[in-house]
């Protein structure tokens, strides 16, 4: 890992507040991700389960983590699950854990190997009533393949078929939601490299230089402050390509008059940052640049103030629906008999904001949430209205993270330059 060592408290209350959801006498297992290949003998750089990683902190392939709070022998109530290292084997792949190191990531103090899992395993699973296994069920997923999870949960209902069976993902949507002022502390600090990043494109664009010049500039200043790279595929859409909500291409070059769209956030301690914003490649906003720029950062300023606990996303749309309505109209785009004939299904102002305006932030980039309940306290954040016109070429969105509290929201992206007079100010340096 590149990033500087996490507070393992962290992980520690996750265990908790996750133990504590469970069912009296019940266990609970959670798998590594797989290794993927891609072709030939080549693997996909490893990426860890989100959950084990809430849970225990550890990146490495092969791991598991086995939760029994009610286990007799206390030494056995959390235990997690390691490779044993093996000299040939790092002299290719490199170090593994050894047990001192897992426990100071992770906080648990008791560690076994995985070839003598089973023996161990299954006196476990006898003297339980319950068995949590883990499934992925983030909204947006599309699993094509058998990964690790459903494979194992098939393994262990066809060995132990007369135990009641329990998801764990329930519980973790409710709890990852919530985010404890230690996560934020991880999640503060992707913010803040992705403000240094931006800051250094700010000096850096000009007519010419190119989409990908661009990203470039962002991986190096990424690295350059140990996180581990973008969060997502970053999306560098210059000119009319800011209208494709996932530009990935970022080849093309960024000419004079046009503006560019730059979506992008640093991933530190394995928690995402998810920062939009749209500047003039040549320095200065042009009139209409500028109405329009305002128009969003009005609109995004508007959600802001009223995305609090107790709010449902679907209300929470609704209204910012209302007031982009109304925005659309003062700066051209809506006309009165647009609004007065506009389908209630597909409102007029969709023709120029298709998108949802915010979504889960944390492990993930969009992370585990309600959909449906009111919103609470605790929950981080993005809100990102747009403006799409595709009569003038030009797409402007503007996202900073917010994490929702009882005395109100707190923007962590506040210091990230965000109005057209000082990111002009900065781009003239």
């Amino acid at each position: 890992m590149k990033y500087l060592p996490i507070n393992p408290e962290l992980f520690i209350q996750n265990r908790k507040r996750f133990v504590g959801q469970m069912e009296k006498n019940s266990i609970a297992i959670f798998n590594s991700n797989d290794e993927l290949p891609t072709n030939g003998d080549a693997l996909h750089r490893f990426k860890q389960n989100s959950d084990l990683i809430w849970l225990t902190g550890i990146e490495q392939e092969d791991s598991m983590l086995v939760l029994f709070p009610d286990n007799p022998d206390p030494k056995y109530r959390e235990v997690l699950v390691l490779v044993r290292p093996n000299e040939l084997k790092e002299k290719w792949d490199g170090h593994r854990l050894r047990a001192k190191e897992a426990t100071a990531i992770s906080g648990i103090q008791t560690i076994i190997w995985l070839d003598v899992l089973d023996g161990v395993l299954q006196p476990w699973i006898h003297l339980a009533d319950t068995i949590y296994l883990n499934t992925n069920e983030n909204d947006r997923k599309s699993n094509q393949i058998a990964v690790r999870d459903y494979r194992y949960a098939a393994m262990m209902k066809e060995r132990y078929p007369l135990h009641q069976y329990k998801r764990s993902a329930k519980i973790l949507k409710e709890l990852r939601a919530i985010k404890t002022p230690f996560e934020i502390e991880v999640m503060q600090k992707a913010m803040d490299i992705t403000d240094v990043a931006f800051r250094r494109l700010l000096k850096f664009i000009k007519p010419g230089v190119t989409e990908y010049e661009i990203e470039a500039e962002i991986q190096h200043s990424f690295l350059s402050q140990r996180a581990t790279g973008p969060a997502y595929n970053s999306i560098i859409a210059s000119g009319d390509s800011a209208r494709t909500l996932h530009y990935v291409e970022n080849n093309k070059i960024c000419n004079d008059g046009e503006l560019i769209l730059m979506d992008f956030g640093a991933e530190y301690g394995n928690y995402c940052a998810d920062l939009t914003r749209t500047v003039p490649v040549n320095g200065k906003f042009t009139r209409r640049q500028k109405t329009v720029y305002n128009a969003c950062l009005n609109l995004h300023y508007y959600a802001a103030s009223i995305l609090k606990p107790g709010i449902t996303m679907v209300d929470y749309t609704d209204k910012v629906g209302e007031e982009a309505t109304q925005v659309f109209q003062k700066i051209g785009l809506l006309k009165k008999s647009d609004i007065k004939n506009e389908d209630k299904e597909n409102r007029a102002y969709r023709k120029y904001l298709y998108h949802g305006i915010s979504h889960h932030l944390g492990i993930d980039v969009h992370d585990l949430g309600t959909r449906t309940e009111p919103v609470k306290a605790g929950m981080v954040f993005t809100i990102e209205p747009g403006i799409y016109i595709e009569e003038e070429n030009m797409g402007i969105r503007i996202e900073n993270n917010y994490w929702l509290t009882k005395t109100g929201n707190k923007d962590l992206m506040k210091n990230i330059p965000i109005t057209v007079e000082d990111i002009e100010a900065l781009m003239k340096q």
